[in-house]
């Protein structure tokens, strides 16, 4: 096994992306462990990190491991292998963490257990199949085994139409709606083949183009939709709710606004009540005032 690491990993120089591989897995497990135990609201757990009433998501936190470890492996030279790796390893822990809140990011708004949510952790899949390719080595964009040499000959022609191909290919395949396929796909050109052939999802781009509602590839496509992708859909939402937790119940910002009312009206009397005493104070103090009986 430590020979099989040496060979593949080490010898190929893909050290660095195999720390940013296991940093980012590790960090998102452990960020997911994090938000549930704080979601059920567990005595001896931790709490969501606030900064007076603004609440800090570790998407900020993400974001400043995400600099360190960028500029950190700029600026480390690259005969200092160890250094590479630590900034790799920072780099995968801050792109789990703004991963994780990419939903956040993309609405704008905390919808972090609703049903949007679940764009973050498609996010993640997404990142952790991209990241896995690379790091057995299939290249996107290009078949194995075929590079561009530095004269004009056949292998030359061979490549650059391949990466055309292919990339036309995968923008077909994404605009038939057929994401993990268009994706996974830059790394194994027979998906973009196969996605870019078969019919569109209902609702895509490439449907409301060229599908008319009552048109047979439509009603093909919704058939299809019914009976093959809605159970892959089920399953891939339970998969998600295995690690990440339930995305359809109330968000605790909801469950914690009734508090936060009755709070904010608690304050408006305080106020009004010492309006009220600071001027019967001041009434009190003007010369002439008739005192109390």
């Amino acid at each position: 096994m430590i020979e099989m690491f040496d060979e593949r990993i080490v010898a190929t120089g893909r050290l660095p992306l195999f720390g940013f591989f296991v940093a980012f897995m590790v960090t998102f497990v452990l960020t997911r462990v994090n938000v549930r135990l704080i979601r059920a609201d567990v005595r001896w757990w931790f709490r969501n990190v606030k900064a007076g009433d603004v609440h800090i998501h570790h998407v900020v936190f993400g974001v400043v491991l995400m600099l360190l470890g960028g500029v950190a492996s700029l600026a480390v030279p690259d005969a200092y292998v160890g250094l590479d790796l630590a900034a790799a390893v920072v780099f995968g822990m801050g792109s789990a963490l703004v991963l994780d809140e990419f939903a956040l990011i993309l609405h704008l708004s905390d919808v972090y257990w609703t049903e949007k949510g679940r764009a973050s952790v498609d996010a993640v899949f997404v990142a952790m199949a991209v990241t896995g390719l690379l790091l057995l080595g299939i290249r996107p964009l290009g078949y194995e085994g075929i590079a561009p040499d530095h004269g004009t000959g056949l292998i030359t022609r061979v490549y650059v139409a391949s990466l055309a191909v292919n990339l036309v290919l995968a923008v077909v395949t994404l605009l038939k709606g057929k994401i993990w396929t268009g994706l996974i796909g830059l790394f194994m050109p027979a998906l973009l083949i196969v996605g870019a052939i078969r019919v569109a999802r209902p609702g895509s781009p490439w449907s409301r183009w060229r599908y008319d509602p009552g048109s047979r590839r439509y009603h093909r496509a919704v058939r299809r939709e019914t009976r093959l992708r809605r159970p892959l859909i089920r399953a891939k939402i339970w998969v998600q709710e295995f690690i990440a937790g339930r995305h359809d119940l109330i968000p605790p910002e909801l469950l914690q606004r009734p508090v936060d009312v009755a709070d904010r009206a608690r304050r408006r009397r305080m106020a009004r009540a010492a309006e009220a005493a600071e001027r019967r104070a001041e009434r009190r103090a003007e010369p002439g005032a008739p005192g109390r009986a």
